[in-house]
């Protein structure tokens, strides 16, 4: 193996006659000479052979090297299992041209041929929304998400967001927002679970002076303020059954009352809510009223939990990290390391979003990689009973149970995000490998490796289609 710091020194191997069997090509956030540099060995490199690895927002490296003919490219950060399926991947195009080296020859089980579209953002999708907040999906239940953000754009109507603690609901609301027709207006959110009973009313719909003790002078409330905007009402599903009465009458005519007020205000405000809790159970156990419910769930979207798309974590860790001010990151190399990466895709996140962003600041504040490795295998290997906890950190990386169980968690996903795709493509398969950025012979492999059929077809269906999978 040979390895070059620069990109002019590995040009003039390339131009001496060096023929390498596989080229690892990683872009720096340098200055413009060395960006040159790069753009010059990428145009020299065996396009086959070369594969490019990118930051999450180096669109135009992106795009240039697709126009050039290199359709192999990694996005930052990596994951030991990302390099494997990369070389398994080229190894299997020499394979299939008849050629090649048989140090790159696939082994059994190996990662179909896959191809990187110039549209990358189809695939990977990140979209500021100020205050340092910012909405990412790579996983097709997220994109399907921004796609059903993109159609309620222009319909005007109430929207339920259901998903566990931490998923993102807040910023789900903020996308809607976004790209509202009242995008220009404000947009306020309410966190129902944080105010006492007493003065819900009062933050959501005013008080006139007087009305009770300590009422000063007259206040407007959330709806006011939101006027011709687009309020969230967060945990709504923590607030009392009467405050829900007055909540609906304000849904179904627009309009309510002070405290303390004579003249009902008229508003004109798109009403957003988000819960935790399990809607179908407040439902039955009369927690929740049906006739708000009914009014609300206009549109129900569902954020899945992190452990459910888990291809997400490394792209979040990485957006995270960036966003961290510079003076706590002090220069120092803030990347997580193939272990601590592999550990952090097993892990559950049962904070979901919340947890894991916490998790990163502390690791880069800390700088101790191998600290924040034990924290996780130790959280693991609590809930799995794995034999390794409690071993050193070099042990347990290198243990065949934890390998075994990165394996398994990697297989797992997916098989879950190649079925997700084609239930939502309906089972067009050429669809659905443009959804997941593979070829379309790739995922024919994929169907046929990991036996995937329709869940809802008939048993004549199956097996005509089981025969169709047997020719691929």
């Amino acid at each position: 193996m040979i390895e070059s710091s620069e990109f002019a020194q590995a040009q003039s191997l390339l131009s001496n006659g060096l023929d390498p069997d596989l080229l690892l090509v990683e872009s720096t956030a340098a200055g413009p000479s060395e960006t040159v540099q790069f753009r010059q060995l990428i145009m020299a490199a065996p396009k086959h052979r070369t594969c490019l690895i990118l930051g999450i927002g180096e669109q135009s490296l992106r795009k240039e090297a697709s126009e050039l003919g290199i359709k192999h490219l990694l996005t930052k950060p990596l994951t030991r299992g990302d390099i494997e399926s990369m070389v398994d991947e080229i190894g299997h195009s020499f394979a299939a041209g008849g050629g090649g080296n048989a140090g790159l020859l696939p082994r059994e089980n190996a990662a179909c041929t896959t191809s990187s579209p110039a549209n990358t953002s189809e695939v990977l999708h990140l979209e500021e929304l100020g205050e340092n907040r910012f909405f990412l999906a790579a996983s097709p239940r997220m994109l399907e998400i921004r796609r059903q953000i993109k159609v309620l754009a222009d319909v005007d109507v109430p929207v339920l967001i259901l998903g566990e603690s931490g998923t993102g609901k807040e910023v789900i609301a903020r996308l809607l927002h976004k790209h509202s027709r009242r995008s220009r207006e404000k947009f306020l959110n309410v966190n129902c679970a944080a105010l006492p009973s007493e003065l819900i009313e009062s933050e959501l719909f005013g008080h006139c002076q007087g009305a009770f003790t300590g009422a000063l002078r007259d206040k407007p409330g959330k709806f006011e303020q939101a006027n011709r905007g687009t309020l969230l009402l967060d945990e709504i599903g923590e607030i009392s059954v009467q405050m829900q009465a007055k909540l609906l009458h304000v849904l179904q005519d627009g309009s309510f009352t002070r405290i303390g007020g004579q003249e009902p205000t008229k508003v004109n405000v798109r009403i957003l809510a988000a819960t935790n809790i399990d809607m179908e159970g407040a439902l039955l156990e009369k927690t929740f009223r049906e006739d708000l419910y009914y009014r609300l769930n206009t549109f129900t979207i569902h954020v899945p939990p992190l452990r459910e798309r888990r291809e997400e974590i490394p792209c979040l860790i990485e957006e995270i990290i960036r966003r961290i001010p510079g003076e706590t990151k002090n220069c120092s190399e803030c990347g997580f390391c193939s272990r601590l990466m592999d550990a952090a895709l097993i892990y559950d996140w049962r904070g979901n979003l919340r947890e894991l962003h916490n998790f990163v600041t502390r690791t880069v504040i800390m700088r101790d990689p191998d600290s924040a490795i034990r924290e996780l295998e130790k959280k693991i290997s609590a809930k799995s009973g794995a034999a390794y906890q409690g071993r050193s950190v070099s042990a347990a990386s290198h243990s065949p149970a934890l390998r075994s169980l990165v394996r398994d968690v990697k297989d797992r996903t997916e098989v879950k995000m190649i079925q997700d795709a084609l239930e939502l493509s309906g089972w067009n398969r050429r669809r659905a490998a443009q959804y997941l950025n593979i070829s379309y012979r790739g995922l024919l492999y994929k169907i046929k490796q990991h036996r995937l059929t329709p869940r809802d077809i008939n048993e004549d269906m199956r097996k005509s289609y089981s025969t169709q999978s047997d020719a691929v």
